[in-house]
């Protein structure tokens, strides 16, 4: 065999392991294509997840917020409500009230109370629906 008959085989041979090296790196790429697109689909849902979580964040941020400002109302009215009380325990002596007249000022202490207990088992009571406004009347006075 001739010079040129082994230089047409050393070509031969290297197209073809050339050709099998094409190969072999065209199936690697094939199959890193086909596990970029997986990522793909898994990065989509880790997305759409990550969105609904926010989405659900911000709705309950702004639940909680209006939460708040009802709370902060609701602690202004009865902070209001204590300071009427306040200055109407000012205005009135009880003591002299309850030397002068024990009868009606102990009736009238007994159903404040009595009152009081009842306003707190309803607003305490599970099984009873709360009206929006509760105990902001000044339905005892001690004035005669």
């Amino acid at each position: 065999m001739g010079l040129v008959a082994q230089i047409k085989i050393a070509m031969i041979l290297l197209v073809l392991a050339s050709g099998g090296m094409g190969y072999v790196y065209v199936k690697k790429l094939q199959s890193d294509l086909q596990t970029a697109r997986e990522n793909v689909v898994k990065m989509e849902l880790a997305v759409k997840t990550s969105e609904e979580s926010l989405e659900r964040l911000q709705q309950e941020t702004a639940r909680v917020a209006e939460l708040n400002q009802k709370l902060q109302g609701d602690l202004q009215k009865a902070e209001q409500y204590g300071d009427e009380l306040r200055a109407t325990l000012q205005r009135h002596n009880l003591t002299h009230l309850a030397t002068k007249k024990p009868g009606p000022i102990q009736e009238r202490m007994q159903n404040a109370t009595d009152k009081l207990w009842d306003d707190l088992y309803s607003i305490t009571n599970p099984d009873v629906v709360q009206p929006s406004e509760a105990g902001t009347g000044d339905s005892n006075s001690n004035e005669d």
